[in-house]
């Protein structure tokens, strides 16, 4: 059983290297950062993270073949792989189309992107000359890493539509779905297994991260406020699948959301967040993500991810996690 844990990148550098060492001395196997356009980057910080840690494993999550060459991708993987002695994980998307817009750029074929990509890296890290004539990629012999990489380091593919979780079972090291609300995992892993059915047999077997939001404290109802302040923003754009499962139709968001991107009234938006759009993710403490976690587990599920907005104090929510892989552990034992 794995356990990781997710971060945006809006905290302060030092930040992170502070829950990084909390996450490693809980029990967590993994430490991902975002790296959203205009934040920080996460690049320096996994490179402070990787220097003040030992066990833990730390990934970009996630890293875009529009804004990050392909090239740059493997020259940074590789880097990372020697600085934290193979703790690197490159976790990569084909990114949001509003997000690529801001820069002027624009999101073509994203799924021969992300396989090219996947494919172009890895021959990188091999120590390979990739020449390349791909829809996406192209570039010519001379494209081969100057050093030699430490290992092939394992790609996951940040996956939401059908094609791309298939493309996901089928070439990456890993997945990272966000299963909202978690019970979508049993609606992924079909996808999921339509893809692992033509996986190379060279390959090992996928890592199926259970990508969770969270929101965690002693106090429940600090937890949801956190929890409620991201649906009130968000829950207009929400899919029909996300919907459907929720037991919710776009139109009971239409309060919600003339409160709080109309009047400008975020207490009012966050009070009328209800029970059933709290089921996106997790409020409360260590038993309510235990009774959730359990069926997915129950089914199969040997990677449980946790990630923002996990808490008014993302610390408290770590200890709180740890309470979790204890759990887990212990059932495993």
């Amino acid at each position: 059983m794995q356990f990781s844990l997710r971060l945006n990148n809006d905290l302060t550098p030092s930040a992170y290297v502070t829950l990084a060492q909390a996450a490693e001395a809980a029990g967590f196997d993994q430490f991902w950062v975002s790296n959203d356009l205009f934040l920080r980057s996460d690049i320096p910080i996994l490179t402070a993270v990787a220097l003040a840690t030992q066990r833990i494993h730390i990934g970009t999550g996630i890293l875009n073949p529009y804004t990050v060459h392909p090239a740059e991708m493997a020259m940074l993987a590789a880097t990372l792989d020697e600085m934290s002695g193979n703790r690197f994980l490159l976790g990569i998307a084909a990114g949001a189309g509003d997000f690529l817009d801001w820069v002027g750029l624009e999101q073509t074929s994203p799924l021969a992107a992300m396989r090219e990509t996947i494919q172009a890296v890895r021959a990188l890290l091999r120590g390979e000359r990739a020449a390349l004539d791909g829809r996406f990629l192209r570039w010519n012999a001379e494209a081969y890493l100057r050093f030699t990489p430490p290992r092939v380091t394992p790609i996951y593919l940040g996956a939401l539509g059908p094609k791309m979780l298939a493309l996901a079972g089928e070439q990456a090291d890993g997945v990272l779905p966000l299963l909202f609300p978690p019970e979508h995992y049993f609606n992924v892993r079909p996808l999921l297994e339509t893809g692992i059915a033509t996986r190379n047999s060279q390959l090992a077997p996928l890592d199926f991260a259970a990508c969770i939001w969270v929101s965690l404290a002693e106090d429940r109802a600090a937890a949801r406020r956190v929890l409620a302040q991201k649906i009130a923003y968000y829950g207009q754009s929400l899919g029909p699948l996300i919907l459907d499962q929720l037991g919710l139709v776009r139109e009971d968001f239409a309060e919600i959301e003339r409160a709080f991107h109309g009047e400008k009234n975020e207490e009012k938006a966050i009070a009328l967040v209800d029970e059933r759009m709290l089921r996106i993710g997790i409020v409360g403490g260590h038993a309510d993500v235990i009774e959730r976690m359990q069926p997915l587990v129950a089914a199969g599920a040997t990677h449980l991810s946790f990630g923002p907005p996990l808490g008014p104090d993302p610390l408290t929510a770590v200890r709180l996690l740890g309470q979790v892989i204890d759990y887990f552990q212990e059932g495993r034992r």
